[in-house]
Protein backbone atom coordinates (compact mmCIF):
# COMPACT_ATOMS: atom_id res chain seq x y z
CA UNK A 1 0.00 0.00 0.00
CA UNK A 2 1.66 3.27 -1.00
CA UNK A 3 2.11 6.01 1.59
CA UNK A 4 0.84 9.82 0.56
CA UNK A 5 1.68 12.10 2.67
CA UNK A 6 0.98 14.90 0.58
CA UNK A 7 3.40 17.37 -1.40
CA UNK A 8 4.85 20.15 0.25
CA UNK A 9 7.67 22.23 -1.46
CA UNK A 10 10.60 24.68 0.71
CA UNK A 11 8.97 26.82 3.06
CA UNK A 12 10.37 28.36 6.25
CA UNK A 13 8.91 27.05 9.38
CA UNK A 14 8.50 29.14 12.06
CA UNK A 15 9.17 27.13 15.38
CA UNK A 16 8.90 30.15 18.11
CA UNK A 17 5.39 30.41 17.22
CA UNK A 18 4.16 26.63 15.70
CA UNK A 19 1.06 25.49 17.57
CA UNK A 20 3.33 22.18 19.34
CA UNK A 21 0.79 19.82 20.63
CA UNK A 22 1.33 16.96 23.45
CA UNK A 23 2.47 14.13 21.94
CA UNK A 24 0.76 11.06 22.15
CA UNK A 25 1.78 9.29 25.54
CA UNK A 26 3.40 12.06 27.39
CA UNK A 27 1.32 13.27 30.37
CA UNK A 28 0.36 16.34 31.05
CA UNK A 29 2.21 19.31 31.63
CA UNK A 30 5.17 17.14 30.23
CA UNK A 31 8.05 19.54 29.24
CA UNK A 32 7.75 18.36 25.25
CA UNK A 33 5.83 19.33 22.67
CA UNK A 34 5.24 17.54 18.77
CA UNK A 35 4.48 19.26 15.34
CA UNK A 36 3.26 17.22 12.77
CA UNK A 37 4.79 18.15 9.40
CA UNK A 38 3.12 15.85 7.18
CA UNK A 39 1.61 12.38 6.98
CA UNK A 40 -0.42 10.59 9.69
CA UNK A 41 -0.53 7.14 11.57
CA UNK A 42 -3.89 5.00 11.64
CA UNK A 43 -3.22 2.82 14.90
CA UNK A 44 -6.08 1.24 14.66
CA UNK A 45 -5.56 -0.39 10.84
CA UNK A 46 -1.62 -0.10 11.13
CA UNK A 47 -1.35 1.95 8.45
CA UNK A 48 -0.03 5.54 7.61
CA UNK A 49 3.59 7.56 8.09
CA UNK A 50 4.28 10.59 9.60
CA UNK A 51 7.11 13.11 10.13
CA UNK A 52 7.19 15.25 13.10
CA UNK A 53 9.25 17.78 14.78
CA UNK A 54 9.54 16.72 18.71
CA UNK A 55 11.28 19.14 21.22
CA UNK A 56 11.84 18.92 24.70
CA UNK A 57 12.57 22.35 27.17
CA UNK A 58 15.54 22.38 29.54
CA UNK A 59 14.56 19.81 32.09
CA UNK A 60 12.40 16.87 30.35
CA UNK A 61 12.20 13.78 31.56
CA UNK A 62 9.85 10.63 31.42
CA UNK A 63 9.67 7.74 33.61
CA UNK A 64 9.14 4.92 31.81
CA UNK A 65 10.42 3.34 28.70
CA UNK A 66 8.45 3.53 25.34
CA UNK A 67 7.13 1.04 22.76
CA UNK A 68 4.92 1.29 19.96
CA UNK A 69 3.80 -0.78 17.30
CA UNK A 70 5.63 0.89 14.26
CA UNK A 71 8.86 1.83 13.19
CA UNK A 72 10.52 4.74 14.38
CA UNK A 73 13.55 7.20 13.23
CA UNK A 74 15.17 10.08 14.72
CA UNK A 75 17.52 12.37 14.23
CA UNK A 76 18.82 14.32 17.25
CA UNK A 77 19.24 18.09 15.33
CA UNK A 78 20.14 20.17 18.40
CA UNK A 79 20.39 20.37 21.89
CA UNK A 80 21.02 17.43 24.26
CA UNK A 81 19.33 13.77 25.36
CA UNK A 82 19.95 11.18 27.93
CA UNK A 83 18.74 7.81 26.84
CA UNK A 84 17.92 5.06 29.74
CA UNK A 85 18.03 7.50 32.54
CA UNK A 86 16.38 6.88 35.97
CA UNK A 87 13.93 8.68 37.34
CA UNK A 88 16.41 11.50 38.65
CA UNK A 89 18.20 11.78 34.68
CA UNK A 90 20.97 10.60 36.47
CA UNK A 91 21.83 7.22 34.64
CA UNK A 92 21.55 6.39 30.94
CA UNK A 93 24.09 7.58 27.98
CA UNK A 94 23.78 11.63 27.00
CA UNK A 95 23.74 12.26 23.11
CA UNK A 96 23.80 15.27 21.53
CA UNK A 97 23.21 16.37 18.08
CA UNK A 98 23.54 15.06 15.46
CA UNK A 99 22.66 11.50 16.22
CA UNK A 100 20.40 9.03 15.21
CA UNK A 101 18.74 5.77 15.83
CA UNK A 102 16.16 3.80 14.45
CA UNK A 103 13.95 1.57 16.20
CA UNK A 104 11.54 -1.36 14.71
CA UNK A 105 8.23 -1.78 16.56
CA UNK A 106 7.83 -3.39 19.97
CA UNK A 107 11.50 -2.13 20.77
CA UNK A 108 11.35 -0.39 24.23
CA UNK A 109 13.26 2.70 24.39
CA UNK A 110 14.03 5.59 27.29
CA UNK A 111 13.56 6.64 29.84
CA UNK A 112 14.74 9.86 28.71
CA UNK A 113 15.85 13.20 30.02
CA UNK A 114 17.18 16.32 28.59
CA UNK A 115 19.12 18.90 30.08
CA UNK A 116 19.53 22.38 28.04
CA UNK A 117 16.55 20.65 25.69
CA UNK A 118 16.56 19.18 22.23
CA UNK A 119 14.86 18.92 18.66
CA UNK A 120 14.61 15.94 17.03
CA UNK A 121 13.01 15.04 13.79
CA UNK A 122 10.89 11.53 13.67
CA UNK A 123 9.67 9.10 11.61
CA UNK A 124 7.28 6.78 11.77
CA UNK A 125 5.45 4.33 9.87
CA UNK A 126 3.53 1.04 10.02
CA UNK A 127 5.34 -1.79 8.31
CA UNK A 128 3.58 -2.29 4.41
CA UNK A 129 0.84 -4.70 4.05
Amino acid sequence: MPVNKGHYEFAALDLENATWGLPEGYPNGALAGEWILSGSLDHQAKSGSRTRLLRFLPGFKTDKPFTHDYWEEVFLLQGDMTVGADQGGETGQRFEGYTYAVRPPGVPHGPFASDQGALLLEIHYFDPA
